[in-house]
């Protein structure tokens, strides 16, 4: 292990090995001087090599989240575009969005949906799935879902090699991976059936990062895989963190509280372990009350992180109060 003398030498041989990314020399200062403090403590051992890739990671979280502002998640076609004007980072559905075209050249950054977990019958593969014997039982959320065997690698291909790509094409930035609470949970639930869910999760999410390094990558949930690849992806999204939608009640109410401050220690956590990381959090509650709405907007700030607050169909654009 070694440590630069000084901060000036550190910034010229990061400069020499960066030459074209455009950073501050302030932001280069900070950024290695929370380095030096780890690598003081001992928890980081400080080299060129983990220099140059941690800055890279830096700098490009950096840039994102100057370019991120306030974000939705949307899952409809029926808004016009100007409805999106207040936002510059938009979580759409991959089949049924708005017009992408005029959106990116607003400059807004744009990530379609995706189910790594769980199938729908109106995916267009759903039926190839049922016909590899990809498909396990029935959602026990979603009717009509199937939970999907994610240890298989011809998911993994199908995903990585035909979903993904056709998704990216459409002119979407990233991907939103979803649903992978469902396998984690059932290797939770029943670990003798469906043991190395988990492991086949953490190494898909690592297998869409390798593939396509350049792309932005939102993860929802999936809390006990953070540690595993929160260097892989660019945003941990929390969802129904403080609040959310009761479906045998019909009705909104907030999350219970010891569920609640798990959650926000869990992203925090990952905050806390990788710098750039970006902490999203979509919680659920009724439009028509606005102070409500705002009352979470409050809270989750307060929490360090960035939320969006909308109805639980995420078919309106809900802006904040």
């Amino acid at each position: 292990m070694f440590i630069f003398a000084n901060n000036l030498q550190a910034v010229c041989v990061i400069a020499e090995n960066f030459e074209n990314l455009e950073v501050s020399a302030a932001f280069l200062l900070e950024w290695l001087a929370s380095r030096r403090r780890r690598a003081l403590s001992g928890k980081y051992t400080m080299t060129r090599r983990t220099l140059g890739g941690a800055l890279l990671g830096a700098v490009a979280n950096r840039n994102m989240g100057a370019q991120t502002g306030r974000w939705l998640v949307y899952y409809s076609n029926q808004a016009p575009v100007h409805a999106f004007d207040p936002y510059s980072f938009l979580i759409l559905d991959s089949r049924y969005h708005p017009p992408l075209a005029p959106l990116r050249k607003q400059g807004k950054r744009l990530i379609g949906y995706i189910s790594l977990g769980e199938a729908s019958e109106d995916y267009a593969y759903f039926g190839d799935l049922l016909a590899e014997g990809l498909l396990l039982k029935a959602s026990a959320t979603w009717k009509g879902n199937r939970y999907i065997d994610i240890r298989d690698r011809r998911w993994h291909a199908r995903l990585c090699e035909k979903i993904v790509p056709a998704v990216l094409a459409k002119g979407f930035d990233g991907l939103f991976l979803d649903t992978l609470d469902s396998p984690l949970h059932m290797e939770q639930v029943e670990p003798a059936a469906f043991a190395g869910m988990a492991a086949s999760a953490a190494q898909l999410i690592q297998e869409l990062r390798r593939r396509y390094p350049r792309i932005t990558i939102v993860l929802n949930r999936a809390y006990s895989l953070l540690d595993k690849v929160d260097s892989h992806i660019d945003v941990a999204l929390g969802e129904s963190v403080y609040s959310t939608f009761d479906f045998e009640r019909k009705e909104y109410r907030l999350v219970a509280p010891e569920t609640y401050r798990l959650q926000v220690r869990w992203l925090q956590e990952a905050a806390r372990r990788r710098s750039g990381l970006r902490v999203f959090t979509l919680d659920y509650w009724n439009p028509a009350d606005p102070a409500g709405i705002a009352k979470i907007y409050r809270e989750e700030r307060a929490n360090g992180f960035a939320p969006y607050v909308t109805s639980v169909d995420l078919t309106n654009v809900v802006n904040e109060p």
